[in-house]
């Protein structure tokens, strides 16, 4: 029966990234996946976690199975780090997942048996993953328009004309919390206000992707679009990744979060998660909810991962500045990047240009001009911006 098989396309930023790790050249310099880098162009081990994983390896007694919606104690520093010290968890039902790729599938699993009919929207850019993991969970999806027509900033009429229009009671309406994948435009928080204005108006769902707390201005900060959200939507989901913040990109840590409006449904909601969860992963892996409960537990180490979260966030404003000013020099106005937000920007460059800097230069970006900040250094960025200038000239 195999033989039938045919050959399926690419994942379009992976893919990438394969070719990338195929590639010869000693200069080579990949800005296409998301994950953080350091100046040296490596992926730190945050201390915080080294530190943890030496306690949780003197500490730990067992390596039973968890829960299926995971440990208590991952469970509430979650909600507090999400939600906040004061919300009222009895309304609160959350499940760690692997990843926030989990999350969103577990959240999506969920509503497609509580919401026959709904149908999601997505962002147009958004995740490239996005449709295919609702789609996969039985949704029809939809994208509404984000982007204005240079691809510099927000269409916020567009967004919300579509919405109101076209949208209907029951929809569910997939939402970037902070560090828009794969633009880095966000919202202003009065926008949010009129998204929530609009979403409550209408009856549609948020579902909000909560991928790069801390990443944009803070860990704080970044949850504000959730609790202006809270304001007029007493139901809510979020799907929280710690891959980012934390470093922890092979462990898969995420959280489903959904929000209820009163104590009353959430055993029942969290039962339902628990038959998603059960019939497609069981139950989540242990090494990576550890490192985030002890972190998060942990007032010394929780105060120490807040600053690395910080000098994370420092340095990705750091390399979208040199871009900037490195731009300038060369008779290029960036000067638009500097509305965007953690790791990722879209340059403008189109699909021709994104192929010649990578055919000609080894500089890897994504097709549409996407790059991940985070990837640049201090000694690649003379290079990469006299590449991006030779590249806009094509």
């Amino acid at each position: 029966m195999f033989e039938h098989f045919s050959l399926a396309p690419p994942d379009a930023i992976l893919g990438l990234n394969a070719v990338y790790e195929k590639d010869p050249r000693a200069g080579k310099l990949n800005l296409t996946v998301g994950v953080f880098k350091d100046d040296e162009g490596k992926t730190p081990i945050l201390p915080s976690v080294k530190l943890a994983e030496a306690k949780i390896f003197q500490e730990q007694k067992s390596k039973g199975y968890l829960p299926i919606e995971g440990g208590r104690d991952f469970i509430d520093q979650v909600n507090r780090l999400v939600l906040g010290d004061g919300f009222e968890m009895a309304r609160v039902a959350t499940a760690h997942t692997p990843g926030g790729t989990g999350a969103l599938r577990a959240g999506a699993d969920t509503l497609s048996k509580l919401l026959p009919g709904a149908r999601f929207w997505v962002s147009n850019p958004t995740w490239a993953n996005h449709n295919a993991v609702f789609q996969a969970a039985g949704f029809e999806t939809l994208s509404y328009r984000y982007l204005n027509a240079a691809k510099t900033g927000l269409d916020f009429d567009g967004m919300l004309g579509q919405l109101s229009q076209e949208g209907r009671q029951g929809d569910v309406v997939c939402l970037h919390a902070c560090c828009h994948n794969p633009t880095g435009i966000d919202p202003t928080v009065s926008q949010w206000q009129e998204i929530s204005d609009l979403l409550a108006k209408k009856k549609m769902l948020p579902f909000v992707d909560f991928a790069y707390q801390g990443f944009g201005d803070g860990l704080l900060e970044d949850a504000k679009p959730i609790s202006v959200l809270m304001q007029q939507h007493p139901e809510l989901v979020i799907c929280a990744s710690f891959s980012k913040n934390f470093g922890l990109y092979s462990e898969r840590v995420g959280a489903l979060i959904m929000v209820s409006e009163s104590a009353g449904p959430t055993e029942a909601v969290l039962s339902q998660v628990r038959t998603a969860i059960r019939c497609n992963y069981s139950n989540p892996p242990r090494h990576g909810e550890a490192i985030v409960a002890t972190i998060l537990s942990d007032p010394a180490l929780s105060s120490q991962w807040r600053t690395e979260v910080d000098q994370m966030r420092s340095r990705i404003h750091t390399m979208r500045s040199a871009l900037i000013q490195g731009m300038q020099a060369r008779g290029r106005d960036f000067g638009f990047l500097a509305d965007q937000k953690g790791m990722f920007s879209y340059t403008g460059l189109n699909p021709m240009q994104a192929d010649w800097l990578r055919n000609e230069k080894g500089i890897y970006i994504v097709g549409t001009g996407r790059i991940n900040v985070a990837g640049l250094t201090s000694t690649s960025m003379d290079a990469v911006c006299d590449a991006i200038a030779h590249a806009s000239a094509v």
